[in-house]
C-alpha cells in the first residue's frame, strides 16, 4: 500500500496508525438541551422474546424521537433567519412553505474532511478550567488562543472554540450546563465576525448555543448565529466534546463530519471526529 498521490498518502497514514477523538455527546433520555427543540426519546417497540422465529432467532428494534437540534448537531442556513431572510436572501417563510427548505437544508451540507483548529480559550487566559459564565469571548481571546498555539486560522478550516463549560454536560443536574440562571460562556457577535473573516468553514463549541448567553437571557438574543448563518455562511456545531482534546493539547487534526441527509431540514444530529497520528 503505498504511492505517493492523495489516496496513497491517507492510505498510508491509516494503515500506520491513527488516534480518533470522538467529538460527540451520547444521545440519551433527558440529557440537557435547549428548551426550544423537541427532547430525546427512545424506546424499543420490539424487544427480544416479542417474535421468535422458527429456528430460535429473535430481533430486538428501536424508534427514537427527537429535535435535529438536540445533542451534538450542525445547524443548516436554514436554521436561523433575520429580518424574514435567508442567507441567499430569499423569503424565508415563502422558503419553508410545506414544511421543507430546498435549498438551505441541512441536506445540502457536504461530508467535512477538513483540517480542524481546537481554540482552547481558557488555556488562553490563564484559566484552565474553564471561562466564567456569561463570559464573551472576544477575537481577542480567539488570537491570544491562535498565538499560544500557534495555529493560525485558514480559509476552510473547521474552528472549535472550547470555553470548559461541556465539564458541566453530564453534571446530572441539566439546568447547570443549560445555564439559564448563571449565563452560559461563548463566542459573541465580534468573535463571529472574526471567524468568518478567517474563512472558516464551520465553527463549532462545547455549549448548546455556540454563543454567549447573559444570566437569565436565556436565548432571547442570538447575534452570532446572525452573523454566521444568515449574514456570512458559516455552519454552527453545538454541545460538542472537547475536553479530551484540550487535555491531550490536541490544537491541530483532521476533521470528518457527515450530517444525516434529512431533506429540507433546518439541522441534523452528528458524530464529528477528530484524527490525529498515533
Amino acid at each position: 500500500m503505498g504511492g505517493t498521490s492523495t489516496t496513497g498518502l491517507l492510505l498510508r497514514a491509516v494503515s500506520e496508525g491513527v488516534r480518533i477523538y470522538d467529538l460527540g455527546r451520547p444521545l440519551t433520555i433527558g440529557m440537557p438541551q435547549s428548551p426550544n427543540h423537541p427532547a430525546f426519546w427512545h424506546a424499543l417497540p420490539r424487544r427480544h422474546g416479542d417474535m421468535v422465529r422458527a429456528d430460535g432467532g429473535s430481533a430486538a428494534n428501536d424508534i427514537i424521537t427527537m429535535g435535529t437540534h438536540v445533542g451534538t448537531h450542525i445547524d443548516a442556513f436554514a436554521h436561523v433567519s433575520h429580518d424574514g431572510r435567508l442567507l441567499d436572501g430569499s423569503d424565508a417563510a415563502e422558503a419553508g412553505r410545506g414544511g421543507r427548505f430546498a435549498e438551505l437544508g441541512v441536506h445540502t451540507i457536504a461530508p467535512m474532511v477538513r483540517r480542524g483548529v481546537l481554540l482552547d480559550i481558557p488555556a488562553a487566559l490563564g484559566t484552565p478550567v474553564g471561562c466564567e459564565p456569561g463570559y464573551e469571548i472576544t477575537p481577542a481571546d480567539l488570537e491570544a488562543a491562535v498565538e499560544r498555539q500557534g495555529t493560525p486560522i485558514g480559509a476552510g478550516d473547521v474552528v472549535l472554540v472550547r470555553s470548559g463549560w461541556g465539564r458541566f454536560f453530564g453534571s446530572g443536574d441539566r439546568s447547570v450546563y443549560i445555564g439559564n440562571d448563571s449565563g452560559v460562556p461563548g463566542v459573541g457577535e465580534a468573535g463571529a465576525a472574526w471567524l468568518a473573516d478567517r474563512g472558516a468553514h464551520a465553527a463549532g463549541a462545547d455549549t448548546i448555543a455556540f454563543e454567549c448567553l447573559k444570566p437569565g437571557s436565556g436565548h432571547s438574543v442570538l447575534p452570532a448565529h446572525r452573523v454566521l448563518l444568515v449574514e456570512r455562511g458559516v455552519y454552527i456545531i453545538e454541545t460538542m466534546a472537547l475536553e479530551e482534546l484540550a487535555a491531550d493539547g490536541v490544537h491541530e487534526f483532521a476533521f470528518v463530519l457527515s450530517p444525516l441527509p434529512i431533506f429540507g431540514a433546518t439541522g441534523s444530529p452528528v458524530r464529528p471526529l477528530a484524527v490525529v497520528g498515533a
